[in-house]
């Protein structure tokens, strides 16, 4: 059965966080995103990390002093191992949900491995949702990865050109660019955006 068919549901997820086959965690914040909150000013900003897994950006920017960040899974393993690492993560912005069923809006919405862990076939429907879940001028901003997709994953491919086609018609791109800053085993395969909430 090719990959793209699979149910990646909760039940997938919990046994991937459970056999510990978590090859996406790669233990700490990921640099191009820490290099981009610090120099967030506004600790009063909407932020929301969907697919959070582990966390590591989430208790990251809580622990920078910014209160108002939610994180949503559908893996209650992921969210426990937040709320045992940041005893004080606020309880109730740990969200165990499916992401396209969200609701709320958000200044910034930070995009950390979770696009690509998606079943490509739900990659406009992620568009459309993101959108709906941000302010006006409110931004998307994050990493994607910069290799050929294929059927095997998660993860699954991409490249800056589908990036663009997806996502300019509905954003602002303010920034799609080859990352600087990746760790040594993403180098030249990460791509850093921000996208903005401007176009009806």
């Amino acid at each position: 059965m090719m990959l793209t068919k699979m149910k990646f549901d909760q039940t997938y997820w919990e046994h991937r966080y459970k056999e510990e086959k978590t090859a996406w965690d790669i233990g700490y914040p990921s640099p191009p995103l820490t290099t981009y909150i610090d120099q967030l000013e506004d600790k009063n900003l909407e932020i929301l990390i969907p697919g959070a897994g582990y966390g590591h950006e989430a208790i990251y920017l809580h622990k920078k002093g910014f209160k108002k960040v939610s994180v949503v899974d559908l893996a209650q393993t992921a969210l426990q191992n937040i709320a045992e690492k940041c005893p004080d993560y606020p309880e109730n912005r740990l969200i165990m949900a499916d992401f396209f069923e969200l609701q709320g809006s958000y200044d910034l919405i930070v995009e950390q491995t979770f696009f690509c862990a998606l079943n490509p076939m739900l990659r406009k429907a992620y568009v459309v949702k993101m959108k709906q879940l941000l302010k006006p001028k409110g931004k998307l901003a994050g990493v994607f990865f910069d290799f050929e997709k294929t059927e095997d994953g998660p993860p699954f491919g991409g490249s800056q050109k589908e990036y663009k086609a997806l996502f300019e018609p509905h954003f602002t791109i303010k920034t799609l660019q080859r990352c600087h800053n990746s760790i040594k085993q993403r180098q030249c395969s990460e791509l850093f955006f921000i996208f903005e909430n401007t176009k009806n």
